[in-house]
This record gives structure tokens, sequence and C-alpha cells, in this order.
């Protein structure tokens, strides 16, 4: 992390410059260097012009923006680590598990299990790897007041008894899977390592995205890195509040540079970004399922990888994977119970 006298380095960037891009989380040479003449003229207070030449700077100091060959970003992207839904059918479709440096969205429905996924994975990133976990703790920006620590509880317990055995002596912490004051420790640390934060409008969940941001940043180099960035439900609030033809410009905008935001966190910090979205019902459609998800192109363009989860029989849930870069469509069955997200 850069400090206050490194941003001072940078080309017209003097004391009080530098004060108000910490103050926004422009902490470091890398951050500066992937933003935008006009976001940073806002932020910093200072003509575009004067914004891009900090820029430059900034990417000549922290040697980014650059073309690089196809072997550098084939040794970048085995960084990428792969979430587990502790599903094997579902991992399989997504060739692994939810990847690292992407966004993923998850849509459907009312009560069609989104927010399981999210209390699930936000479990599961903290187991260790060779349980499928990424060792690393979770952030969830809650807009639908979803979260549940009760439902966190119910998800540790109900793992399988090789992965709580596994989890809590990677925790160091003295039991077994039917020891009831073990699995008490677990529950409280599994907690502990999820920073919870109410989003109560559009403007505040983008700021929470921002809060994300430093926070992964912080945690970077500890023993609990952000590994999972859950936002549920990303389309509540900007859908609630830009209503009509006439609003839906400026609405794309915000969630524009929202989903840019999230994308930052997934690739400066390695983490997972997991969103949950609403459908709308398209009356135009004669055949097949008329739910279509929220937030146009712009969300569909942004999002890595796209997964529809639809009702079935009883706690049967459908799992379609719509859109991947490099994966085939699609279609896993789980169960969601009271012991968390199961396999058929």
């Amino acid at each position: 992390m850069a400090a206050d006298s490194d941003l001072e380095d940078l080309p017209g960037v003097g004391p009080a410059t530098a004060e108000k891009l910490l103050d926004n989380g422009y902490d470091t040479y890398t951050s500066l260097a992937v933003a935008s003449p006009a976001e940073l003229s806002n932020t910093a207070d200072v003509g575009e012009s004067s914004a891009g030449d900090i820029i430059r700077a900034a990417r000549n100091a922290a040697d980014v923006g650059g073309f690089e060959t196809g072997s550098t970003v084939l040794e970048r992207r085995e960084r990428i680590g792969k979430l587990s839904w502790q599903i094997p059918e579902v991992d399989e479709m997504l060739g692994g598990g939810v990847e690292t440096q992407s966004i993923t969205e998850v849509y459907g429905e009312f009560g069609a299990g989104k927010s399981q996924v999210t209390h699930q994975l936000a479990v599961n990133v903290q187991l260790p790897r060779e349980q499928g976990g990424l060792e690393g703790s979770a952030i969830f920006i809650d807009s639908e007041d979803t979260f549940r620590p009760e439902r966190i509880d119910d998800m540790v317990r109900g793992l399988e008894d090789d992965v709580i055995a596994a989890t809590l002596e990677h925790r160091e912490i003295e039991g077994g899977p039917n020891d009831e004051a073990a699995l008490d420790v677990l529950v409280e640390d599994v907690l502990d390592k999820i920073h919870v934060a109410k989003a109560f409008n559009s403007n505040h969940q983008m700021l929470l995205a921002e809060k994300a941001k430093e926070l992964a940043g912080e945690s970077e180099d500890t023993e609990w890195p952000v590994r999972l960035v859950c936002v549920d439900s990303l389309t509540a609030h900007f859908r609630a509040e830009y209503v009509g033809r006439g609003q839906l410009a400026e609405r794309q905008q915000k969630l524009n540079k929202h989903l840019h935001d999230l994308s930052r966190i997934a690739d400066l910090y390695n983490t997972a970004i997991l969103v949950t979205n609403q459908v709308a019902s398209n009356p135009d459609s004669f055949f097949g399922d008329p739910t279509q998800p929220i937030g146009g192109n712009i969300l569909g363009h942004k999002s890595t990888f796209r997964m529809y989860l639809r009702k079935s029989k009883g706690n049967k849930r459908i799992v379609r994977l719509v859109d991947a870069p490099n994966l085939a469509d699609g279609e896993s069955v789980m169960r969601v119970e009271g012991a968390g997200l199961k396999p058929e």
C-alpha cells in the first residue's frame, strides 16, 4: 500500500490532493492507474487534464496498462482459485467451482434459492483448499435484508463430517464433528470472518463496494484475505429507484460503474464476486421460460458467468449455466435443505 508521501511523488499531487485520494480509496499506484480521468477529477477536485497526468504517471510507476504475452496471461490465470459449491454436479458444470477474478451472476425468481447460494459460498470460501475452499474471508453487501447468521450456523453444522474435521484442524480448534463445543467455536469463527453491511439505497450500495475494495486491500497480506464478495441483490435498489424508460439510461450508467468497481476488486485482489439478480417476465416470449434477468446488456456483458436458478419439485432446484466464456451451457440439480445446499 502506498504511503501518503508516495502519492505526493506523482506530478500534480500535493498534500491536500493526496489526502483526498487516500480518503476515497486510491491508496496504491495500481488503484490510480486503473481509474478514469473523469472519475479522478470528481474525487480529487482537480481538472481532467491534471487527472490524466496523474493516471499516466501512476501507470508508469505501477507498470500496468501495456500489452503482455499470452503465456503471461496464462500464468496469471493459474492464480485463479475455484470455490466449490460442495455439490459435485454443479462444480463439474462450472469447471471446478466459482472463479476468482470474475463476476458470477445468479438469477432467478423469488424463493429459487439465490440467497441460499450466497450464504453457502460465504461458508465454503473459508474451508481449507483441499476441501474446495479458498481459506479466505467474505464480504456480504445486503440490499434486501437477506443475511441471516442463523443460516450460516445451520450450514456450518450441515457440512460433511470429513470437511468439518479438516476445517477444525485447519483452524486449530480441538474436537471433532460431533463435539458440540467445538462446533459452537467453529460457527462463531466462521461468522467472524463474514463482513456484513446493509445497503439502504443504490448510492449507499455503490459506496459499500468502494469500502469492500478498501477492506480487501487491507486484508490482502493477512492470514484471512477477502476471497469472496457477495451482493444480494445487485439490482433491487436500482430497479426500485429508477422507474420508467426516462430513467433507464441513468440507471444503467450507475449500474455499469457499480459493476466496474466490483470487477476491480476481483482483478486487484484475486477475489470471487457473486451477485444475485432478480427476474422480470417477458410478455413477448411465446415459447420456453418467460423470465429474464434485470440489468440488460450491461450486466449481461459484465458477468463472466451467468447462472439461472429455477424451482423444481419440493426442495429441488435446477441450476442452469446460461453463459460462460470457456464452458458449455449445462444444467444440474441440487437440493436446498436446512443443512444447506446438497447434491440431488
